[in-house]
């Protein structure tokens, strides 16, 4: 991602999958990005996404080598977030992503943390607990129980 990036001060969506980067930087000069794509690259993690932490409502970073979602904190706005097939093991790393305000659609499957619970069966209501804004996990809508306030009908 070489610094000719920042001459594209008016971009919304940017597409850069299937680059072999290996490393987010030069998003300096994105003041209007919403969409980020940089699925089928070599990111480990998701340093240098603070510039676009403000503006960035979608990123879809599926099929890359990211094991920690430290850092994920900055994106503010973030609504959608696709990240299959990563290597996330850890239920402490999925759950920065409760530290995301807006994200209401997430795609976590192939994930080495999913295929373990779902195997398990208990994939989908492990995660939708510790993530109880979302709306959508991996395609499928979350329908949430309302709560019995104990006041039956006659």
């Amino acid at each position: 991602m070489d610094s000719s990036l920042s001459a594209l001060i008016n971009c919304e969506r940017l597409s850069l999958s299937t680059n072999c980067i290996e490393k987010i930087a030069n998003l300096n000069g994105l003041k209007n990005l919403k969409i980020l794509s940089l699925g089928r690259n070599n990111l480990k993690n998701f340093n240098g996404l603070d510039a676009v932490g403000d503006t960035l409502e979608q990123l879809w970073i599926s099929y890359n080598r990211i094991e920690k979602l430290r850092g994920i904190h900055v994106m503010r706005k973030l609504k959608v977030l696709y990240m299959s097939n990563n290597l996330v093991k850890e239920w402490g790393e999925f759950v920065r992503l409760a530290d995301l305000p807006c994200l209401v659609d997430l795609v976590f499957v192939g994930n080495p943390l999913e295929e373990k619970h779902s195997v398990e069966g208990t994939w989908m209501e492990d995660a939708s607990k510790k993530l109880p804004k979302l709306k959508k996990l991996d395609g499928t809508p979350l329908i949430v129980a309302e709560e019995d306030d104990g006041e039956g009908q006659s």
